[in-house]
């Protein structure tokens, strides 16, 4: 067991507000929580089958939060991955643009041809 921070307060109590709104409580006390270990060490003090029930609930609940922990770091390292993808790619894509530009220019008109009487000092 140990007791939260006044962010991790703060951070729980901004997660747990409803549409229609919850009143705000005044804290003037941190409040405590378990880890997994400390969980399953206070559901087996009691021994009835509601506190078995709970302490079953509340380590599955504790292996779910790991698992989306653990998805959702394997998703930012993918995401990192292919940002780094895109970048480079970015890049290549930069450098054939400015090539093909001047390709879509249109084409210079030609020298018009002089009309009247020509010498050779022209």
């Amino acid at each position: 067991m140990f007791q939260l921070t006044a962010e991790e307060t703060e951070a729980m109590r901004s997660q747990n507000v409803t549409a229609s709104g919850s009143p705000k409580r005044n804290l003037r006390f941190l409040p405590y929580a378990f880890t997994e270990h400390g969980a399953l060490m206070a559901a087996t003090v009691l021994n009835s089958p509601k506190a078995i029930s709970m302490s079953v609930y509340l380590i599955n609940a504790f292996i779910r939060i790991r698992e989306e922990l653990t998805t959702n770091t394997n998703l930012e390292k993918r995401l990192l991955s292919i940002e780094k993808t895109l970048l480079s790619h970015d890049s290549a894509l930069r450098d054939i643009i400015q090539k093909i530009r001047p390709l879509l220019l249109p084409p210079p008109e030609p020298p018009r041809k002089k009309i009247g009487f020509i010498t050779d000092q022209d």
